[in-house]
């Protein structure tokens, strides 16, 4: 199961959702990709929900055991522990489908906590294993409905956006209107290189995501109607230039609307959360000297704040060049993304 990296649009999935109250309010839509990055898990049957995880840095959690009651499991999800996410999916398998417990052991390279959507990626694959070691017929959209009822359990306000990496590493464009979401694979006319990179600060989602949603769906004041206005009307009119320059393959014009869409986000976004948007690492970063001969332009990832950026590099060896000097100078840590050209995705 790889993270999945918002390309653009980033907040429009729960913002978007907002139109089952206000349909005046805009749809949402996000760009999003796959990540080269990702978890892997190995299941059995059990007689409780036990879990373990082995994260990138090698160091092993739990394993965490939970007995296999939706009473339980729930209360475990609301626990913000480490395990919370796959609690809450668990819950919502053995309520909805009578299912009995679960021995878990996840392991990989996707870092957590970063914006590359490492808790929807463990929520999708709980549903995932569950369905397999049950045998049952899960859809792709019921592992994303299931993995996203589950986050929501643990009392996250996210959207919808980040379960789409149940389609795998593909490119895909995404809209966001109520309770429905359409999802279109596209394919990059031409490979695009793009470099993640690992902050290496903490942030805080939940609190960024309950400053946000606080401008919703009326708030008075220019401060959440210039959110509201960031998150609708004008996402989606960057959402259109993102889309033709993914499908032309053109990274120039990539870079340059990464550029753009950072730049009102920090104008209009940020200034709602202020002590977890600010992401000063993530602005040393956009302004390092090496980003001007190597990259196109870049932003921030996920909700933002000192998590990851992302930066579209000029070419494949740019972007080794890139990595180097950013992590010689900044004390990060960065990883490649490649979206491949439409010839080369099989």
């Amino acid at each position: 199961m790889p993270g999945r990296l918002c390309l653009f649009g980033e907040h429009s999935d729960w913002a978007g959702g907002w139109r089952r109250e206000r349909p005046e309010l805009s749809p949402g839509w996000c760009l999003v990709a796959g990540t080269d990055q990702g978890i892997r898990g190995e299941a059995a049957r059990a007689d409780a929900f036990e879990i373990t995880s082995v994260l990138a840095s090698g160091e092993e959690i739990g394993p965490a055991r939970i007995a296999a009651r939706p009473a339980a499991l729930g209360e475990a999800a609301r626990g913000a522990d480490f395990f919370s996410y796959a609690a809450g999916v668990a819950a919502e398998l053995v309520e909805r489908h009578g299912t009995g417990g679960l021995r878990l052991r996840v392991a990989g390279d996707l870092p957590v906590r970063k914006g590359l959507s490492s808790s929807a990626a463990i929520c999708v694959l709980v549903a995932r294993a569950f369905a397999a070691v049950y045998g049952l017929a899960l859809s792709v959209r019921d592992e994303m409905e299931l993995a996203y009822a589950g986050e929501r359990r643990t009392g996250s306000e996210c959207g919808r956006m980040d379960q789409v990496c149940a389609y795998g590493r593909r490119v895909t464009f995404l809209r966001f209107d109520g309770d429905d979401f359409e999802v279109e694979p596209l394919a990059p006319g031409a490979t695009l290189q793009l470099l993640i990179v690992d902050l290496r600060r903490g942030k805080d989602t939940r609190r960024i995501l309950a400053d946000l949603n606080a401008c919703f769906p009326d708030a008075p004041g220019p401060l959440a109607a210039g959110v509201r206005e960031a998150l609708g009307a004008a996402n989606a009119r960057l959402l259109a230039s993102a889309r033709r320059a993914v499908e032309a393959g053109d990274a120039q014009a990539l870079g340059a609307l990464m550029t753009e869409a950072q730049a009102r986000f920090d104008a209009q976004v940020a200034p709602a959360s202020p002590a977890e948007l600010a992401a000063p690492r993530l602005h040393a970063v956009l302004a390092h000297p090496a980003l001007a001969e190597l990259a196109h332009g870049g932003k921030g990832v996920g909700s933002q704040g000192d998590g990851c950026a992302q930066l579209v590099a000029r070419g494949p060896e740019e972007r080794e060049r890139l990595a180097a000097a950013l992590e010689r100078d900044l004390d990060v840590r960065c990883w490649p993304l490649t979206l491949a050209a439409r010839d080369d995705a099989a």
